[in-house]
């Protein structure tokens, strides 16, 4: 199993084009041999769940049994064709699964637990989330903080912000030194720790699922760079 996500970015005069494929990739997704799970998203501005999206920008996430199922399908897919067409700009990202809790959409796409925690290296982090209607301000009032957190912890590279719908279903896809980072943020942050408290005692969520993956490696730029390649030596 190998994950992608794949940011793209479309000119303003094209953001009518983007909003179309989010419903037009659909059938041709179902239908793309290799891939068990995918999610068509938009994209906030500030690299984590955001009230303002950038129109601009947009995501695809898919889980796929094979390197060479993505390769075919970033190779000569009607997707693939859409994106050169009218995208200025795509950003895609490997990954292998390390661990998952949780699930999206009753479903556990990258497998259960994995268990790995030997390892070593820079670690993306997928967290998301379906947010309970009436919990909505109490998970808004918090965000800001929380994303102020996360960009000045140690270890912390860039994230992005995605979601399937405004406001209330989001996630958060972010690149870490190393999941001591990560869980020196997660878990030690007294900030942090307080809003997690939050999320269990109010009960913000109906579903949620913390995913970590070894980076496999990058292709594409956005804003003319590689996010990882230009800020890390991973790669």
């Amino acid at each position: 199993m190998i994950v992608s996500l794949t940011i793209i970015r479309y000119p303003k005069k094209r953001i009518p084009l983007a909003f179309l494929s989010m419903a037009l990739h659909h059938l041709p997704l179902m239908l793309t041999k290799g891939c068990s799970f995918y999610k068509l998203m938009g994209s906030g501005r500030n690299g984590t769940f955001d009230l303002k999206p950038d129109l601009q920008q947009w995501a695809l996430l898919a889980v796929w049994d094979t390197q060479q199922d993505f390769d075919a399908f970033n190779n000569s897919s009607f997707v693939n064709s859409w994106w050169k067409r009218f995208a200025n700009e795509r950003w895609t990202v490997l990954l292998k699964p390390i661990s998952s809790h949780g699930k999206w959409d009753g479903k556990e796409p990258f497998g259960s637990a994995y268990g790995k925690s030997d390892f070593a290296g820079p670690v993306a982090v997928l967290t998301r989330a379906t947010i309970r209607l009436n919990k909505l301000k109490g998970f808004w009032s918090n965000v800001s903080t929380v994303a102020k957190l996360m960009s000045a912890a140690p270890g912390y590279i860039t994230s992005f912000g995605i979601g399937e719908a405004p406001v209330y279903r989001q996630a958060t896809f972010s690149v870490w030194k190393s999941v001591e980072d990560v869980k020196t943020f997660a878990y030690r942050s007294a900030e942090h720790a307080e809003v997690i408290r939050k999320t269990r005692e109010q009960d913000w969520y109906s579903e949620e699922l913390f995913a970590r993956f070894q980076i496999i490696g990058t292709e594409g730029s956005l804003n003319g760079e590689d996010p990882l390649a230009i800020k890390t030596e991973i790669l």
